[in-house]
């Protein structure tokens, strides 16, 4: 059977720590949008090891969040409804697993085995994944629940709807990926989309789109598969979209290849010129709030 050279759901451990030369992309570079709110996390190994770092929207502010022995690696920041606490995924203690730490990075905990978690609306669900399937945690008591089916062995990216009743997550088969919703009390897989490799699905902030990653490009879809329109169609790679608070913007990732370096870029939400954010090492896994 064909297999897609891009490996959707692939555990961002198993192989994009890389050390990275600099490379300049054909895109304005060194401040954000002019005045455009909010705080953006991201994951990034600047500094060596992956650290959870933050930069406010219009480029100010760049510093380091988490801080963690030399074989520990932190990656996949969510910042909480509130915006006072940060999911994150972490290999400290020798293996993966989903973390919280406070917005300042202090106070951080771990929560249990796992990795990609994203927060419920009200901050009291997560969803995640683990060995391949979608669950949701309560923080509170601890109970869990298996979202996925049982023979669903390859998904990832779990996203949170605003509403809290759906949950968006996509799936990898040898034939290929695609992305799906399904009720977040569990039922039925329904599929969005599954061509050009679909993948790392995330919902707009009023519910009506999500964006996704292709294998090099992003694109936005509603949830019944209508509307699918892309929304960078230039060179290198764009991965792991996600939405500015009143889904205007987008901020992503994008490498000239596979292996990076990877940085951090914001372009409006329907297409247009994207400008560049960050620079040094490899920035990735953005989140804005």
């Amino acid at each position: 059977m064909n297999h897609y050279s891009y490996d959707c759901g692939k555990a961002f451990f198993y192989g994009l720590f890389l050390a990275a030369t600099i490379v300049f992309l054909p895109y304005g570079f060194g401040d954000g949008p002019e005045g455009l709110p909010g705080t953006i996390v991201f994951s990034s190994d600047r500094t060596g090891a992956w650290r959870i770092w933050k930069i406010g929207a219009d480029g100010s502010g760049l510093a380091q969040i988490s801080e963690a022995g030399d074989d520990a690696q932190d990656v996949d920041p969510v910042t909480s409804p509130d915006g006072k606490r940060i999911l994150f995924s972490s290999t400290r203690g020798g293996q993966t697993g989903i973390w919280i730490m406070s917005a300042g990075g202090e106070n951080p905990e771990r929560v249990c085995d796992g990795d990609q978690a994203d927060w419920g609306p009200k901050g009291k669900l997560i969803v995640f994944r683990r060995a391949g399937q979608i669950l949701t945690r309560n923080l509170e008591s601890g109970e869990e629940q298996i979202l996925t089916p049982e023979d669903w062995l390859h998904c990832s990216g779990p996203s949170f709807s605003p509403d809290g009743k759906t949950i968006a997550f996509a799936c990898r088969w040898d034939a290929g990926n695609g992305i799906f919703i399904i009720d977040s009390r569990g039922g039925e897989p329904q599929k969005v989309y599954d061509k050009q490799g679909a993948c790392e699905p995330r919902w707009s902030p009023d519910g009506t789109l999500l964006v996704y990653e292709t294998e090099t490009n992003l694109c936005t879809i509603q949830p019944d598969g209508k509307k699918n329109r892309p929304v960078t169609y230039f060179g290198g790679i764009q991965r792991y979209g996600q939405w500015s608070p009143d889904g205007k913007y987008l901020v992503y990732c994008q490498g000239v290849s596979e292996a990076g370096p990877w940085e951090l870029f914001i372009i409006p939400s329907k297409g247009g010129t994207p400008i560049r954010l960050t620079e040094e090492g490899s920035d990735m896994n953005p989140d804005w709030h």
